[in-house]
């Protein structure tokens, strides 16, 4: 079970246990805990996983900043990343990490070392740093999440009310209500997935 490690960034440790007091910031996992509030939005037609050219490239960029922008247009956000390691402080993976999101500061680290061997420790670190949304902003990011290189990745606005966690071939957003959640949910139709679970 991982715990919180570290103290950076207090005003957002507080936000989240505040806002989302059913376990960390762990981006998959907000789906189930927020089911009453959450929907998911597949990237490309006929819910392909992955962008093969610049125009796929420009139809993923596309859904993913109008969700965001219809979440977070006028405010800031958090942008918040994530890299592990086999050590505390050991040597992060992935370097694309660092590289597009240089402007993160360590925020927290999860500590998976429960097992008795400590071959078997790891640590998740989570970075964040706060800035005006604007469309394209996390476009670096985003273009690194599609292609699988970066994962668990959370944007959230500065209050923490609404979450948008982009994965290679989507997102999932936990939106302020259900009714919210609903309202997104109809305008987007042809974005949704075709399974009955919403996956």
């Amino acid at each position: 079970m991982p715990i919180y490690r570290g103290d950076g960034l207090i005003r957002l440790s507080a936000l989240w246990q505040h806002q989302f007091p059913k376990g960390p910031p762990i981006a998959h996992e907000l789906r189930t805990a927020y089911s009453d509030r959450w929907v998911r939005f597949h990237n490309l037609p006929d819910s392909k996983r992955y962008p093969e050219t610049e125009d796929e490239y420009a139809i993923v960029l596309h859904r993913y900043n109008t969700v965001l922008d219809e979440l977070f247009a006028g405010t800031d956000i958090y942008v918040i990343t994530v890299a592990w390691s086999w050590e505390p402080d050991g040597p992060e993976l992935p370097p694309a990490r660092h590289q597009v999101h240089p402007q993160g500061t360590r925020w927290t680290t999860l500590a998976y070392d429960d097992d008795p061997d400590p071959e078997l420790h790891s640590y998740t670190h989570l970075y964040a740093d706060r800035r005006p949304w604007r469309p394209g902003t996390v476009d670096d990011i985003l273009r690194e999440v599609a292609d699988d290189v970066l994962g668990g990745v959370i944007i959230t606005d500065s209050n923490l009310t609404r979450i948008h966690h982009p994965y290679d071939g989507g997102a999932d957003v936990i939106a302020t209500s259900s009714a919210e959640r609903d309202r997104m949910r109809d305008s987007h139709q042809d974005w949704l997935p075709q399974n009955p679970a919403g996956l």
